[in-house]
């Protein structure tokens, strides 16, 4: 055992003197490089004879200086991964000596979290401090908000058949411009200052001078993410005059698992204020009551107002109406059907002080579309499938939502400035954005829209009424099945072809 430490003790000197003999020998390059030259019989570039103005030995001196600028940064970022070796094989020979005196202890050897390099878990940290994991980001609207996708063991509930989403569009979240922009930053990098085995040759331009890209010069590029290894961007560039284009491949891999905390959540006494604002539609609040009996709740208290309904003034009422402390409320529609196991989401993604949960719902087609092939709509419970043809993820929608009823006090509640029909709901959606509450948006299985006849009225604002057309028109039906109803008669008329030819074929 002394003879096995006395060999690894004198390996370890020796990996600790060619370490510094590396480093040493880089820097002699170093200042060689940047040394300025001194061959006396040197004269200026040019023929003889030839007048050279003042701006072309300037450009002349400004290649130089950029070009011991460009090597001293290179040089700067060899030697800075040379420390980094010099750390990482630190930490090895570390490792190997913790192995070696347990092994002498009769210990064996188990992994623990100082065996990673410092620097390391401390950019992990700074991740986390940086995500929107412990508190809130404040957002400038809401499509600012990264939402969560949903899972269960068998099945994910995704955004990806959403219909907000435009062909072309701006990357409007502030996490993804700064990811491209700071990609397209270290593909310039990469090609202004290329590493001695980077596969391309030193260009020069018209002057001479050598050739910088900048952001001007990026032509387009490509990304893609495996969520358990990394994203993958692939990047193009060219300058205007020449026909070569400079290609780039870039790899941000993903860093290991970290626990962030481990807790246990009781939400057996957590009981829920579902608050429901209503005029008329009167049979469609008994179809919610006979839903909402199911499921065995009861305290129902009805709170009138003699006035012009006003949504927003609706669930400001009953918000307020609550006077036993502090309570989790659901805003709900009445055209809204949910399960008990989405109230268990309800109480598991809201926390007062820190967290309000905005589920996207699932919102149903027009029933005698989806089964225009059976003589009536099978019954409602029936209907609650999660398929293309028969709804999509309301992901434009932010009626309902889980809070407590201090938050939506200290936030101000509902703009009572909004009347009538949509836009209410925006409008507090915004407000929590630019607070420090976490908004928690993820689709859930539990909760989906009922379809119902929708009627814009005349007196809505331009805007309040778009909104309604809009809905109305994506509440209808899918693409595959509003295709049918738009050629119908096509259809009709190449049935009608199809069985006078197969008359025909049969008399003949």
């Amino acid at each position: 055992m002394p003879r096995r430490g006395l060999i690894l003790q004198t390996r370890t000197h020796w990996l600790l003197l060619g370490l510094a003999l590396l480093c040493s020998l880089i820097l002699f390059l170093y200042l060689l490089e940047c040394a300025p030259q001194t061959d006396g019989n040197a004269s200026l570039p040019g023929i003889i004879g030839e007048n050279y103005g003042k701006e072309y030995y300037q450009a002349l001196l400004q290649e130089q200086e950029e070009h011991y600028q460009t090597r001293a940064t290179s040089l700067k970022r060899q030697i800075a991964q040379l420390k980094q070796e010099l750390q990482e094989m630190s930490e090895k020979m570390r490792f190997l000596q913790e192995r070696k005196n347990a092994g002498a202890n009769g210990i064996g050897y188990q992994g623990n979290k100082e065996q990673a390099p410092s620097d390391l878990l401390e950019f992990l940290h700074s991740q986390i401090d940086k995500a929107e994991v412990s508190i809130g980001a404040k957002l400038p609207s809401e499509y600012g908000v990264i939402p969560f996708e949903s899972f269960t063991l068998m099945k994910v509930f995704q955004l990806e058949m959403g219909l907000t989403r435009h062909p072309e569009e701006k990357p409007v979240r502030k996490d993804k411009r700064d990811e491209l922009v700071e990609v397209i930053e270290a593909g310039l990098e990469v090609i202004n200052n290329p590493d001695e085995d980077d596969e391309q040759e030193d260009e020069d331009g018209p002057l001479g001078e050598k050739l910088i890209f900048n952001e001007n010069d990026f032509i387009e590029g490509y990304y893609r993410t495996e969520k358990d290894k990394g994203t993958q961007y692939e990047l193009f560039f060219k300058k205007a005059d020449l026909m070569e284009y400079r290609h780039v491949t870039l790899f941000r891999p993903f860093g290991p698992l970290m626990k962030v905390k481990s807790e246990m959540i009781d939400i057996t006494r957590s009981v829920i204020n579902i608050i429901v604002p209503l005029a008329e539609r009167t049979e469609a609040f008994a179809q919610f009551m006979q839903n909402f009996s199911e499921s065995n709740f009861h305290n129902y208290t009805l709170v009138s107002l003699n006035e012009e309904f006003n949504r927003g003034r609706g669930l400001n009422v009953g918000a307020r109406a609550w006077d036993k402390g502090e309570v989790l409320m659901f805003f709900c529609d009445v055209d809204i059907y949910f399960s008990a196991e989405f109230l268990n989401s309800c109480r598991l993604n809201a926390e007062p002080g820190k967290k309000v949960f905005y589920p996207v719902v699932f919102s149903l087609y027009n029933p005698a579309i989806v089964y225009a092939n059976l003589d009536v709509p099978p019954p409602v419970e029936q209907q609650l499938v999660h398929k293309k043809d028969s709804g999509f993820w309301r992901d434009f929608g932010f009626g309902m939502t889980c809070q407590y009823q201090s938050d939506f006090l200290t936030i101000g509640g509902f703009d009572m400035e909004v009347k009538g029909w949509g836009g209410e709901d925006v409008h507090l959606y915004r407000k929590y954005l630019h607070s420090d509450l976490i908004v928690i948006r993820t689709p859930v299985p539990g909760l989906f829209h009922l379809w119902h006849e929708k009627r814009c009225a005349d007196e809505l604002t331009p805007e309040q009424y778009r909104m309604c057309i809009q809905s109305k028109a994506m509440n209808e039906a899918s693409h595959s099945h509003l295709g049918m109803l738009v050629f119908r008669e096509e259809i009709e008329t190449h049935l009608h072809k199809q069985a006078y030819r197969t008359n025909s074929e049969a008399v003949g």
